[in-house]
């Protein structure tokens, strides 16, 4: 795709979001209907093969999955969206995962493909994330693709956490052959995930430390274990204290702050965000209330394998808005009168969680929170 495209499509990419961002506010307050979700995360498949400590979707019958005619009816649904987040179990696991993410170029249109792994299957990983991106090639998308392997420990921790003898030298193995795709496409980047618990918040500067000096990834996240519906974990006592919480993410701090200097300004922006979402998950955790006001449901959608769906992750199965075919399509229960009433829940404050997806969104709609990450940004501090 020429230059010139890629500029229109940034622009039009930019011009969507605003016109999302604005019908937000208003759908917030009951004025204009729920606008284009800015970003889609759809859980393909309950299938999983990793026994983690910290998700317990494994132990579980998988749920059904849509079929690829079913999903593109889903998507034209939908429309368009920003970030389009494919999510499992394991995503990985689907033979169509190329097929998915064909679609959803043609359809969403989205600026930013991404797609979480467990790491267990590096060939397979590597043959069906090139299809991937030979189906954005062909369709002309000019999205960004990101696959983020997870990584929980250094060596035999990783396994522990993970639940799978031999984890960590697959997820090495599976770096190495996504690392050397990414030398061939400029439309892939290449990341890693850390799920901070209770089972390895003492060791974060080991694990920090290790993927710098190992991979030199696009982008190193972290994001806080959860007790949800989704993971099937309530009351496994897995996610750190806020003070503890706190501590560690001031270690992530110090070190997403020295990755500023030398990126370009969209690049810092999105830096300076993930710096003002380590300030704010730990409040979340702390406080028990929301930070700043959240727009899921209005922002943000997840869509699980089934069709069912959620304002987002955390409030899952039960802050369900229906289920596409049973309930109709997904504008339709996008518009109902039930996930009318799940947006004031939201609105009254009956939930709070430190979800790092919807925290984003929430900082783009909170004037002080992005007032913080613009300083930032321009100030590199």
């Amino acid at each position: 795709m020429s230059a010139g495209k890629h500029g229109l499509g940034g622009i039009r990419q930019i011009a969507r979001l605003a016109r999302s961002v604005l019908g937000a506010r208003l759908a917030r307050w009951g004025l204009s209907p729920p606008p284009r979700p800015i970003n889609v995360t759809f859980s393909v498949t309950t299938r999983c093969q990793s026994r983690c400590r910290t998700c317990l979707i494994w132990k579980h019958p998988p749920r059904p999955e849509l079929s690829i005619a079913e999903i593109e009816g889903l998507l034209g649904s939908i429309g368009w969206t920003y970030f389009f987040n494919i999510s499992g179990g394991e995503p990985y696991l689907r033979d169509d995962l190329p097929d998915i993410v064909g679609a959803a170029c043609r359809i969403l249109d989205p600026a930013v493909i991404h797609i979480p792994t467990n790491a267990l299957m590096p060939r397979r990983i590597g043959e069906l994330t090139q299809r991937c991106l030979e189906q954005m090639s062909r369709c002309g998308s000019g999205a960004t693709l990101t696959v983020k392997p997870s990584f929980d420990g250094v060596g035999s921790l990783h396994d522990e956490i993970r639940g799978v003898p031999g984890n960590f030298e697959k997820l090495c193995e599976t770096m190495d052959v996504l690392l050397g795709l990414a030398k061939l496409s400029t439309s892939l980047q290449v990341g890693l995930g850390t799920v901070v618990s209770t089972l390895n918040i003492d060791r974060l500067q080991e694990i920090i430390d290790y993927a710098a000096s190992r991979w030199n990834v696009s982008t190193y996240i972290n994001e806080i274990a959860e007790e949800r519906s989704e993971f099937h974990n309530t009351g496994t006592g897995i996610t750190p204290s806020g003070p503890d919480y706190r501590g560690v993410m001031e270690i992530f701090k110090s070190s997403v702050r020295s990755e500023l200097r030398g990126m370009g300004l969209l690049s810092r922006l999105t830096t300076a965000m993930r710096i003002v979402y380590y300030d704010l998950a730990p409040r979340i955790v702390s406080e028990g209330s929301q930070a700043i006001p959240c727009y899921a449901g209005l922002l943000n959608v997840h869509i699980n394998s089934d069709g069912d769906i959620w304002p987002c992750a955390v409030l899952g199965y039960e802050g369900s808005m229906g289920t596409v075919g049973r309930d109709g399509s997904f504008g339709e229960i996008w518009r109902s009168l039930q996930a009318r009433d799940r947006r004031r829940s939201i609105r009254r404050g009956e939930c709070a969680c430190p979800l790092a997806n919807q925290a984003y969104s929430n900082i783009l709609m909170s004037p002080l929170s992005l007032a913080r990450a613009l300083m930032i940004a321009v100030l590199g501090r």
